[in-house]
């Protein structure tokens, strides 16, 4: 299927989860936040929200530094 990550086409296997999503892309979950279609997606519905094609998101990573 085709989604938009981050501004950039992609193309992910049909019939996963957001959680499922980042672990194909290798982004680790611990570091991130998501927006999925314009709305924030609370941690804990990761696993049971599921990416349907055509779908946009945004992921950001947090980063430590000072």
């Amino acid at each position: 299927m085709q989604i938009v990550v981050n501004g950039q086409t992609q193309q992910a296997p049909a019939g996963r989860t957001l959680a499922e999503l980042l672990d194909h892309l290798g982004i680790d979950a611990a570091r991130v936040a998501i927006e999925l279609n314009g709305a924030i997606v609370r941690r804990d519905r990761w696993k049971e929200t599921p990416v349907e094609s055509g779908a946009t998101i945004e992921i950001v990573q947090f980063v430590g530094g000072g």
